[in-house]
């Protein structure tokens, strides 16, 4: 057996460990999160056919319907892409405890739509 190596020897383009966002929660460490405002969302769906993450939640309508906290990394891409404003970023800091207390989970489909 080989000695592991270190991350200098290790040769570019190396793949550390197989996995993917839709396998590992990789969203808890993000400072800022997507809210939805469904009143002004027409379902453009350009969040949902950008999003780095596939973070945005369609119901079977194919309507928006929610982000999926466990895999979204804050990177407001979705909020960048919005043509009428619907998605805007937050600081995480002001949902302190908020998830917690209201018993939601911060992955469901439909968190954090207003």
């Amino acid at each position: 057996m080989s000695k592991p190596q270190c991350w200098q020897e290790v040769p570019l383009g190396t793949v550390a460990f197989g996995a993917s966002a839709l396998k590992v929660q990789t969203g808890l460490w993000r400072s800022t999160r997507p809210v939805i405002d469904t009143a002004k969302c027409v379902s453009c769906l350009k969040c949902w056919i950008q999003c780095p993450d596939d973070s945005v939640e369609l119901n079977a309508d194919n309507m928006v319907c929610g982000i999926n906290l466990f895999f979204c990394k804050g990177c407001g891409l979705c909020e960048k892409l919005c043509p009428t404003k619907a998605i805007t970023m937050h600081s995480e800091a002001s949902f302190a405890g908020e998830d917690a207390q209201s018993g939601e989970n911060p992955g469901e489909v439909g968190a954090h739509v207003k």
